[in-house]
């Protein structure tokens, strides 16, 4: 009986294979929030001071442009970062402010003060740089006022409150400042005048894209028409006057707002005057 053989395997070749390509040694980096890459830096003492700071528009951030910054954002790790020096006030809210005060011919001295929607404190710093008894500051977010606000005496922080829901203070306010964003001036002026004392006024910033109609307001929200502006204006007069207040003056859309009934007349032409000049 013949052998059954297996035919010899051949030894295999060396044949030389293309490497796996390695992943890249360059690591990701790590992504963190504004706030406490502040803090990490030592640029703020707390995530409390850095909010401040960024709410301020005292932070830039390399690559940011224009954009409004806030804690929460996310950044590279590495992101470049700087601090500004301080603002003479707690947000440029304060320029605006002290214009009016000028422009109206306002004192707050020794008056019971109202900072409506006042968040890291840019009017309540004028208004005690200027006297101010007490300023009771209201919004409805928490965390913002600053700190050597909050910790003045004369300085009563009342966060996560809802201007609409506010009806009673311990004391009639002589003047109240109103720097309201998201909703409609026309929404809260009957309450204000609730908290109003008989002879008391009111400061109000006009912004009109959360005045003007909703079909007249951009994508983006910048209201440039002056048309539009002039319908704001005339409509916030009509506003006012319902809730018992005349409009006296404006300043770059500053409303100065007084006990009693106005004359509309008087206020359009104040409104025709600022709609067809240079603001």
């Amino acid at each position: 009986m013949p052998w059954a053989s297996r035919p010899r395997r051949r030894p295999r070749s060396a044949v030389s294979r293309p490497a796996r390509a390695r992943p890249s040694s360059i690591p990701s980096v790590a992504r963190i929030r504004l706030d406490l890459l502040l803090v990490e830096r030592g640029l703020a003492r707390s995530r409390a001071e850095a909010s401040a700071l960024l709410l301020a528009g005292q932070v830039e951030l390399a690559g940011a442009g224009s954009r409004t910054l806030k804690p929460g954002q996310l950044v590279p790790g590495d992101a470049q970062v700087t601090v500004l020096a301080a603002r003479r006030w707690a947000s440029r809210g304060g320029e605006k402010l002290e214009a009016a005060l000028d422009a109206f011919e306002v004192d707050p001295s020794d008056l019971a003060c109202l900072d409506a929607g006042a968040s890291t404190g840019g009017f309540t710093d004028v208004l005690l740089s200027r006297g101010a008894r007490v300023v009771y500051a209201v919004d409805v977010g928490r965390g913002q006022l600053l700190e050597r606000l909050r910790a003045d005496s004369r300085v009563v922080s009342m966060e996560r409150t809802n201007l609409r829901e506010l009806h009673e203070l311990p004391q009639p306010i002589q003047l109240a400042t109103l720097d309201l964003s998201f909703i409609s001036l026309r929404l809260v002026l009957p309450n204000v005048g609730e908290l109003l004392s008989d002879d008391g006024r009111v400061i109000a910033l006009v912004k009109p894209q959360f005045e003007a109609r909703r079909e007249a307001v951009p994508r983006g929200g910048v209201v440039r028409d002056a048309a539009v502006h002039r319908d704001v204006l005339l409509r916030f007069g009509e506003d006012a006057g319902r809730a018992g207040f005349a409009a006296r003056a404006n300043v770059e859309f500053l409303a100065l707002l007084t006990p009693g009934a106005g004359t509309p007349d008087a206020w359009e032409t104040q409104v025709e005057r600022l709609t067809t000049s240079v603001v």
